[in-house]
């Protein structure tokens, strides 16, 4: 892959059109400005990251989260542009140098089709189909529909709600820019390529969509079958990944640390164990003298030289690496690439959290809850997408509105539309229709 081609401003929707513009953002910045003031990125505040949303103890939501990962995005993308500029004259003066700007909006976005109550949410919907009422309908739906429904992704989602023409909005969606709609995609490849893991990019009506821009970009394919492609990923994914990474593992113990599942001293250990000794002692040294008192504040100060240090590991990774990645055979992410003090660092992160805090009873109160909120949501608009002509299912269609297709003809338009309604809600608004569905509350005016 050749970087000249793979950066591109060419607009989805817009291929043929040359709009006039009345300011000096470049085309990237646009593709961010629209994300931020968009409603589904908005709606990113009232989905949970980890953590139950706030009561008296900030912790971070989807929003806060997508902002801090877009911030470290900008940053990766900056820092690699400046040392390949370095290696690569060629590329100076060319949009390459604005890759920082890219994967900037790319990590804004990369949160965006995530259902209510994460990892729940979309447990939810993969297991109605799979365990639930949902099983009948594999006679009923194509294969490849069958595919995308099991192992519904978020990060599916997200390349949909960014590119699908639901009804009433224009052709192309967000009319994102190739380059970050590519660098949004984790997993380049349909869901007949899930596998075990159960991980892809795109759902089947989005596919020629993502083949449309892949072959554009110049995006290796590495295998076709049956209609269905797998690409290998576009070179800003794995910045997009790593800065979500990084993000997501070190401000989880920072919140555990707030909401004290992590005491001081295991906090401080966790994040001081990505340096040696000598810079430890610095690190503590220089909290002592900015007089730091605050435990909350020292571990503040820790966290951002973790996030520091991992930054520049994965620049290094990457500029390492970078034939590699454009030959489509660098294995892994840049996490699992780096420096292996840093690395054994990052896995003893990863080894506490799962032990201390992603099975803590706080975090599997919020799952619970919201597996059978979603789960009851799933159950009960199905049934009605799948008898419409029943008095109920009328009224819970009447709530869907008009950019939701759930009065087609075809049913697995109508099982998509009620799909694409449940995963933009937030986690508030899931939980206020899965009680008015149950009778539990009523409106109060």
């Amino acid at each position: 892959m050749k970087w000249q081609q793979l950066i591109s401003n060419i607009r989805l929707g817009q291929e043929h059109t040359h709009a006039k513009r009345h300011d000096d953002r470049s085309e990237f910045k646009r593709d961010g400005d629209r994300l931020i003031y968009s409603a589904p990125f908005r709606r990113l505040q009232n989905k949970t990251q980890v953590f139950p949303l706030p009561g008296s103890v900030f912790v971070h939501n989807r929003l806060t989260h997508s902002l801090e990962v877009s911030s470290l995005g900008k940053s990766l993308g900056d820092d690699v542009a400046k040392r390949l500029c370095e290696i690569h004259p060629e590329l100076k003066g060319t949009l390459f140098e604005e890759i920082g700007t890219i994967v900037q909006a790319a990590c804004l976005a990369h949160d965006m089709g995530n259902p209510p109550f994460g990892h729940s949410g979309e447990k939810a919907i993969q297991t109605y189909f799979t365990e639930g009422k949902g099983k009948s309908l594999q006679k009923m739906v194509s294969e490849d529909f069958w595919n995308d429904v099991t192992h519904f992704e978020g990060n599916a989602n997200a390349f949909r709600l960014l590119t699908h023409r639901f009804k009433g909005r224009r052709e192309g969606g967000f009319v994102m820019t190739y380059s970050t709609l590519a660098s949004v995609v984790k997993y380049p490849f349909s869901s007949s390529f899930a596998g075990s893991h159960g991980k892809f990019g795109f759902f089947k009506e989005e596919k020629a969509i993502y083949k449309k821009i892949a072959d554009e970009l110049g995006i290796i394919c590495k295998e076709e079958k049956n209609g269905n492609f797998k690409y290998v990923r576009h070179p800003l994914v794995y910045l997009v990944e790593a800065a979500d990474d990084i993000c997501y593992e070190i401000m989880d113990i920072e919140d555990s640390h707030k909401l004290k599942l992590l005491s001081f001293e295991e906090t401080a250990k966790l994040l001081l164990g990505f340096f040696d000794k000598e810079t430890q002692e610095h690190i503590r040294k220089r909290i002592q003298e900015e007089e730091v008192t605050d435990e909350n504040e020292q571990i503040v100060y820790m966290r951002a030289c973790a996030v520091g240090k991992l930054e520049a590991e994965c620049v290094n990774t990457f500029v390492e690496h970078e034939e590699e990645i454009l030959n489509g055979t660098f294995s892994g992410s840049l996490i699992r690439n780096i420096s292996e003090p840093q690395r054994e660092a990052y896995k003893e992160c990863e080894k506490v959290s799962l032990k201390k805090i992603y099975q803590s009873k706080l975090v599997l109160d919020v799952e619970l809850s919201g597996y059978k909120i979603m789960d009851t949501l799933m159950n009960t608009l199905v049934e009605a997408a799948l008898h419409p002509e029943k008095y109920h299912s009328q009224q819970l269609i009447r709530r869907f509105s008009s950019q939701y297709d759930i009065q087609s003809e075809d049913l697995e338009t109508r099982i998509m539309a009620v799909i694409d309604y449940i995963s933009g809600m937030t986690d508030v608004y899931a939980l206020d229709i899965y009680q008015k569905i149950n009778g539990i509350s009523l409106p109060i005016v």
